[in-house]
């Protein structure tokens, strides 16, 4: 082995270690049968849980590591008790409806093999996002497929200004290396960052801009 590849060798170990204690100190995760594997900065997450939470949980613990520039989950969520789809599909109608900011008059819902689909339409993306976290807390999902578009009506310029905005006003996150173009509610976002977690607060940032209907993150991790 060179010294290059014992480098990358030495950093995919202290990644591997990393992880593990991260996903030890996520609260939502019980399961003990999660299988870790680092390669070249890649996580790839195996095994199984109970609950869609959990294997979210697992996913954000290794995303929030140094080093990490990609996370592949292929985790399997195995409910403890096997539930409907008619009993999934009534709980998470009541969750959508109980919730204030949800639409969910302009939203439908199927359910299949425990697989939640989100669909309609809605104003703000934080709509979108709490109708999805809200589906993914009840038992018995395996996973949400989030199909709910967002309505335009701010001009790119607007969009574009609002999200830089947004940067700033976030903390961690260097901005220098990036560029945002806006295009018919479509936003791209280019350059660098140090982390997956720099990568993933930019996103987060720019879908709090109104009329954001889809972002797309080519943003290079460069620890």
């Amino acid at each position: 082995m060179n010294m290059a590849n014992d480098t990358l060798a030495k950093r995919d170990d202290r990644i591997l270690e990393d992880v593990m204690h991260g996903i030890e100190f996520q609260p939502e995760v019980k399961s003990k049968d999660v299988r870790v594997k680092v390669m070249n900065g890649t996580v790839v997450l195996t095994g199984f849980v109970h609950t869609y939470l959990e294997k979210l949980a697992v996913e954000r613990a290794a995303k929030a590591v140094y080093g990490v520039i990609c996370v592949i989950n292929d985790i399997e969520v195995k409910p403890n008790s096997e539930r409907t789809d008619p009993e999934i599909a009534r709980d998470v109608a009541v969750r959508l409806q109980l919730h204030a900011s949800i639409p969910n008059e302009k939203l439908t819902m199927t359910v299949r093999d425990g697989l939640v689909i989100l669909e309609g339409a809605v104003c703000w993306n934080f709509q979108r996002v709490d109708a999805e976290r809200e589906a993914q807390s009840v038992a018995g999902v395996r996973g949400v497929e989030n199909r709910i578009a967002i309505l335009p009506g701010v001009s790119p310029q607007e969009v574009e200004k609002k999200i830089e905005q947004s940067w700033k006003r976030t903390n961690n996150l260097d901005t220098r290396g990036i560029t945002v173009i806006a295009n018919n509610g479509w936003v791209s976002l280019y350059g660098h960052v140090h982390s997956w977690n720099e990568k993933e607060q930019a996103e987060k940032a720019a879908w709090q801009a109104p009329g954001v209907q889809q972002v797309t993150n080519l943003l290079v991790i460069n620890p």
